[in-house]
């Protein structure tokens, strides 16, 4: 794959919904959307987590040439060590057009000031997702689990800002698909994203409260006419069809 590098530089203050986030320096690369659908395509290979440097020819020369005070996330890009600070090997949320994955491993270094709420762990006792308390901030919610792009743990779940109470996804699975949150894949230029941002934040809700039917209503009502490529809107009427709620819940999470 035919890879621009670019360098993005400089440390930027983000403020979503009030919270404030710190945007850590980045070195990224253009990349083609990657979607694995694996769940409704089995004969597909499902998608892995970002490749290490020692196994993308593009990490392996961005760490040569950056020093050992980065770290490669994988997808064309590479980030800081200790950043946050204290995190060796941060992780990194990857967004694609129809994908969402995570470079590293979650490490929960405690409970802190807003960032007080509960990890929740897969069967193999790793973090998958958090709920979050009064308070809570991305910026420390991303610096107890030692993800650099905090800010968009947000955007990974369909939202602007986070409620107390709300079960956030963190370790998203590659294997499933992602709906983008505020434009769909493919959306030309001038796309009104209010409607289609509306259903998805309605879905996203709905999927939470494992109301199947509502978001069968949701879907038929106000989305599937949204995605300018059909097939997109299909894959998601396959999920609703199964009707694995766990499936659509990370779909909207």
């Amino acid at each position: 794959m035919n890879l621009a590098a670019k360098i993005t530089t400089g440390v930027a203050v983000l403020a979503v919904g009030g919270l404030v986030a710190l945007a850590v320096p980045t070195v990224s690369a253009a990349y083609a959307e990657v979607s694995s659908w694996a769940i409704f395509q089995p004969t597909e290979e499902p998608s892995v987590e970002p490749p290490s440097d020692e196994d993308d020819p593009i990490g392996q020369k961005m760490i040569e040439e950056l020093g050992d005070g980065y770290v490669y996330v994988g997808n064309g890009t590479a980030i800081p060590k200790d950043s946050p600070a204290g995190c060796e090997n941060p992780a990194w949320i990857h967004l694609g057009g129809m994908s969402a994955s995570l470079s590293g491993d979650l490490v929960d270094r405690g409970a802190r000031d807003l960032a007080a709420g509960t990890a929740g762990l897969d069967d193999d006792g790793r973090v998958v997702t958090y709920t979050v308390e009064p308070g809570d901030a991305l910026y420390a919610i991303g610096d107890r689990f030692c993800i650099a792009n905090a800010l968009t743990i947000a955007t990974l779940n369909h939202t602007r800002t986070i409620q107390p109470g709300e079960m956030l996804l963190l370790h998203p699975d590659g294997s499933i698909p992602w709906i983008p949150y505020f434009n769909p894949a493919g959306a030309p230029a001038g796309y009104q994203q209010i409607p289609y941002q509306l259903a998805i934040e309605a879905m996203s809700s709905a999927a939470q409260a494992g109301d199947l039917q509502a978001m069968r209503a949701i879907f038929t009502d106000r989305l599937s006419g949204l995605f300018p490529n059909p097939a997109h809107a299909d894959l998601i009427k396959q999920a609703l069809d199964v009707g694995d709620i766990e499936v659509l819940r990370q779909m909207f999470a």
